[in-house]
């Protein structure tokens, strides 16, 4: 089949990449002129795990291609993907504005019958406004369909490659075949893996997973601050739960809250498409109170045990981006707590596999009070507590030995819950972790 992806960022970048690997033509266009050059010379503008190789591939067998040229890709396509962003505005609503410029482009540029596929997490009834916006410039037929995208970062080719499920939203019947036809080989061992709805629905599937997952995330959070002050261990509890078939493990892990493109945006989006049907969505206003205050919570740990004066303490931080195996630094709880310790009068010295980049961007100039390490074990020259905000596989087994020879007091704030409790206690450590007592304090 031959598609266009119109955005060749996170989410369009993956797809049109992934089709490509199927066997289909796709060319992905974008109006960023350096990122096309780039992605011409093989650089990939994201970081995630086994995307540059099959973009290299993918090129080199010429089922892949990137231009700035939206007209004679949509012209060469019968399916048109739009994936730019949508970024939220001031009042937490989706700006559609790149998505609808893109439809009418679509619009503008067709030569027959084209299917336009909402890729980007959009709100409901955007279906509606990107057939409108194209369809005003033409008179070839023009369908659309909602396909939302439910990729992992740090696991978008897996996701991909073998989906738990496909949701297509098409009131087209012919539309939604073709589009079972794409589909197909990814989902050839369960064709059932494939849901047909109608558009709204599946606008709203999208919008109702994040939503659902962030308040996993946010209630396991809130149990964490109260086992705090009852004496229990969320970890245990997290077993105790999860293993209820009804229930189950992923997303109940308690920690420094949640970041990331998608669950906060995503959040802000329900509860704003909720207040304009004049609906109080008071479940997610509570996660989305939650999270924010979650962030500030290793911080609040360090500020009371250091007795409220951080001025001139030193604090190393493992982990920057807002997950592990990803780069991104989009709301990521790293960035409230490192501004809240520099605000404090502390100096931070600050390790990540793959978001210092990122991080340097997102920060701003910080002067003398945040440096940037590649290696995990020079920023602990001289801290006077490390602070371990991404779970990355490096940091899960480190040389307490080594760390410990690095620091000036013996003092670690765990903000996901991957260091060894028992262990630390019994060698003399100050551990904070979320969800259950401090040892040695």
């Amino acid at each position: 089949m031959r598609v266009a992806v119109i955005g060749s960022g996170y989410v369009g970048l993956v797809a049109g990449t992934c089709f490509a690997e199927s066997g289909n033509h796709v060319i992905c266009v974008d109006v960023d002129e350096k990122k096309i050059a780039d992605l011409k010379q093989g650089k990939i503008p994201i970081y995630e795990p086994g995307l540059e190789e099959m973009v290299k591939h993918n090129v080199k067998e010429e089922r892949l291609s990137f231009t700035l040229d939206v007209d004679a890709a949509v012209k060469a396509s019968d399916i048109v993907f739009i994936a730019v962003g949508t970024p939220p505005d001031e009042d937490g609503s989706a700006d559609l504005k790149y998505v609808l410029a893109a439809a009418e482009s679509v619009g503008k540029a067709a030569n027959g019958p084209k299917i336009i596929v909402d890729k980007s997490t959009v709100p409901v009834g955007t279906a509606a406004k990107v057939k409108a916006a194209a369809t005003a410039v033409t008179d070839h037929p023009i369908s659309v369909v909602s396909n939302p995208e439910f990729l992992k970062e740090g696991a978008a080719i897996d996701d991909f490659m073998k989906p738990d499920r496909v949701v297509i939203g098409s009131d087209n019947q012919d539309a939604a075949d073709a589009m079972t036809r794409l589909y197909e080989p990814f989902v050839h061992d369960n064709i059932n893996k494939i849901i047909h709805m109608d558009v709204v629905s599946a606008e709203l599937t999208k919008y109702a997973a994040n939503a659902m997952l962030a308040t996993r995330i946010s209630f396991m959070n809130e149990i964490a601050n109260i086992c705090e002050r009852v004496g229990a261990d969320v970890t245990k509890i997290r077993t105790g739960i999860g293993t209820d078939s009804r229930i189950g493990m992923p997303f109940l892990y308690a920690g420094c809250g949640y970041g990331g493109s998608c669950f906060p945006k995503d959040v802000q989006a329900v509860i704003k498409t909720a207040d304009a049907y004049e609906y109080d969505f008071k479940i997610l206003k509570a996660v989305e109170a939650v999270n924010a205050e979650q962030k500030f919570t290793v911080f609040e740990k360090v500020k009371k045990h250091f007795k409220g004066d951080l001025a001139g303490k030193t604090f190393a931080i493992w982990g920057l981006a807002f997950k592990p195996r990803t780069d991104d630094m989009r709301e990521a709880p790293a960035i409230y707590i490192i501004n809240s310790l520099i605000e404090a009068g502390a100096s931070v010295r600050a390790a990540d596999p793959e978001a210092i980049e990122q991080a340097q961007w997102r920060m701003g100039d910080k002067g003398d009070k945040l440096k940037y390490f590649e290696r995990q074990y020079d920023a602990l020259e001289g801290a006077d507590a490390l602070l371990l905000l991404t779970e990355w596989s490096e940091f899960r087994n480190p040389d307490f030995k080594q760390i410990e020879e690095k620091m000036n007091n013996k003092i670690i704030f765990d903000g996901r819950n991957i260091f060894p409790k028992a262990q630390l206690e019994k060698d003399g450590w100050a551990y904070y972790p979320i969800g259950s007592a401090p040892v040695g304090v």
